[in-house]
């Protein structure tokens, strides 16, 4: 198989998802490109993939895991919480009068070691604020995580805020018992990707389907059911600020959490 396409951070409601490759796989099919849409289960195996035409990571394995893939773009998310192409993670816990600081000795959960909204940016919201925690649960995903929080198994996450609102929509009860607590700085959105063979030519290919995904009409339903509300192409350099908030953490004395 080449030409691989997947988009699977945020395939939290999977007709949604499928809805929303079908788009894409149709509109490259208008640029000339061809393309075999696959649902991954190893990502970082799937994001280093030579074959791979375009998939959606995070930003902390982009700059730690990921040197020589190729940056197509971000999509605009239309959830509370972001803004334009930024977003940023909720603190939630069970206790909606509780503050990060309450949360000093306690036991904190996140999706992975290397998500952005789960890991890294709870751990330098944490080490601004000297927070320490007795306990990490690594739960597999966000979804998980506020399992965990609903069933006593930890205290406090930070949960992507597209996530947060996809789960809303889409299946409520996952919040039930949960409150927005606190938030983290924004970072920019979940980089689009393309391997690093792909051409200049395909690459501007790619940009131009995106684009006319989320300004042609006639994807404006699966657009909105996937919360998205624009695209704009972006730059490695604009993740630097991912590794910097690991840096930081780290300078105060913060290197896991």
């Amino acid at each position: 198989m080449n030409n691989l396409l997947a988009l699977p951070m945020y395939a939290i409601h999977p007709p949604a998802t499928r809805a929303l490759m079908q788009a894409v796989v149709t509109l490259l099919t208008q640029q000339g490109i061809a393309t075999q849409p696959v649902w991954p289960e190893d990502l970082l195996t799937h994001w280093q993939d030579n074959r791979l035409l375009l998939s959606q990571t995070c930003g902390y394995p982009l700059v730690s895991q990921l040197p020589a893939v190729q940056l197509v773009g971000t999509f605009h998310y239309q959830a509370p919480g972001c803004t334009g192409r930024d977003y940023r993670s909720w603190l939630v816990a069970r206790d909606k009068q509780a503050t990060l600081a309450d949360f000093n000795g306690r036991r904190a959960v996140a999706n992975s070691l290397d998500s952005h909204s789960g890991y890294n940016a709870l751990r330098f919201v944490a080490a601004l604020q000297g927070v320490r925690f007795s306990q990490l649960l690594l739960s597999g995903g966000h979804r998980q995580s506020l399992a965990a929080l609903r069933d006593s198994q930890a205290d406090i996450a930070a949960i992507d805020c597209v996530s947060w609102a996809l789960l809303a929509r889409y299946e409520p009860d996952a919040l039930r018992g949960l409150h927005i607590i606190g938030e983290t700085p924004a970072a920019p959105g979940l980089p689009l990707i393309t391997a690093a063979p792909t051409s200049v030519d395909r690459l501007e290919r790619l940009r131009i389907a995106l684009h006319q995904l989320v300004n042609d009409p006639a994807w404006r339903t699966v657009c909105d059911d996937n919360l998205i509300g624009g695209f704009s192409p972006v730059q490695r350099d604009d993740y630097q600020g991912v590794q910097a908030w690991e840096q930081q953490a780290a300078a105060l004395g913060v290197t896991r959490l």
